[in-house]
């Protein structure tokens, strides 16, 4: 039996956007005002040691689970229903066209037969589900389709999470598409936005810096590097001799010697801008493009000082840090400076819950 309904979905009712890394479990419920405004409810986020989250893999089910309802209890909410993702690197997607005008069932079959051609496993073995793109732009009456499939196993291990914590899952997506919805969010609100407007969007987390160049709604390249924030906390350990907790945890509350500017957190940046300088330059050299609009970063260190001018310095481009709750309101009880610290390592849980919002 193949489940049609396990990686897209639509969900009016509260729902809370779950974003499960490597190095933390991130949380974020959002809600509407009388006048239709975004309004941040719930946001909250707790580490997680490392070898918990292996490439992806749940290696330690129960402490990430506990985790997880640690993370429910701090925020404070409610609600139970909770949009997941899994990483690209688990989701086969491939965009094909179909006949306009088939029915539900005849589509889910025509579907099927062609997810066949594409997905190197059994379909019985794979959670299976598309959505309609629109009107394709080659063909005359026929619609765009994108197919995901996932091994089921990956989606179960998922929903087993959400289950252990209490939870109702009710929607697994793609975490690389999640980010891009709360991208495109930001993009769309630019004063200076227009059509065909190209956006590098660089997400730096921590063992991985992720890249995706964005056009309206269509992705022209992406791009995954070994490169992130755990990277600047080795430094920090063998710079001084700290523990990898203690190293973590002051980077994250800045307390640390006189000297760390110049001679960790400098070097560090250095070396990011020149990571993204080369994704771009692999990006020029696969495609017929030679430049960009923008560089959004987003990610734990996207915040760091001095990274946005360096960014622009080295590429030329114009260069933002993400703030996915921008243009929100926030709930009373949420503190705000805090949250706007840290809002862009919130870009995929925010994606997530803007799911509850999807036409």
């Amino acid at each position: 039996m193949i489940s049609l309904r396990s990686l897209f979905g639509q969900q009016l009712a509260p729902m809370l956007g779950l974003d499960i890394s490597a190095s933390s479990v991130k949380l974020v419920e959002l809600g509407q005002d009388k006048s239709g405004n975004l309004v941040l409810a719930c946001c909250a986020s707790l580490p997680l040691e490392r070898g918990w989250i292996n490439d992806g893999n749940i290696e330690k089910f129960d402490e990430v689970a506990d985790a997880l309802k640690r993370l429910i209890r701090k925020s404070g909410t409610k609600t139970k229903n909770v949009a997941m993702a899994l990483p690209p690197s688990a989701v086969i997607t491939k965009k094909i066209v179909l006949p306009g005008g088939m029915t539900d069932h005849d589509l889910e079959m025509q579907v099927e037969s062609e997810a066949n051609q594409y997905i190197p496993f059994p379909l019985d073995e794979v959670s299976l589900d598309f959505c309609i793109l629109g009107p394709s732009a080659n063909a005359l009456g026929d619609v765009d389709v994108l197919i995901a499939a996932s091994r089921r196993e990956k989606v179960q291990d998922l929903q087993g999470l959400a289950e252990a914590a209490g939870l109702k899952p009710v929607i697994v997506d793609v975490k690389s598409y999640a980010s891009r919805l709360a991208a495109s969010r930001l993009i769309a609100s630019m004063p200076d936005h227009s059509a065909d407007r190209i956006v590098a969007l660089f997400e730096v987390g921590s063992l991985t810096t992720s890249m995706q160049v964005i056009r309206n709604d269509e992705v022209l390249y992406d791009r995954d590097q070994a490169f992130g924030g755990a990277q600047l906390t080795q430094l920090i350990v063998r710079q001084y001799g700290f523990s990898s907790e203690e190293a973590e945890t002051k980077k994250c509350s800045g307390e640390l010697p006189d000297d760390y500017r110049s001679t960790v957190l400098q070097p560090f940046v250095e070396s990011l801008v020149q990571e993204i300088g080369r994704a771009l330059q692999f990006f020029f050299t696969s495609t017929t493009h030679n430049k960009v609009d923008l560089v959004m970063l987003a990610g734990g260190s996207a915040s760091l000082p001095g990274l946005t001018a360096r960014v622009t310095k080295q590429s030329g481009f114009a260069c933002m840090v993400a703030n996915p709750f921008e243009g929100m309101h926030f709930a009373a009880d949420l503190g705000q400076k805090k949250m706007l610290a840290e809002a862009p390592s919130y870009l995929t849980a925010c994606g997530l819950a803007l799911r509850r919002f999807s036409k």
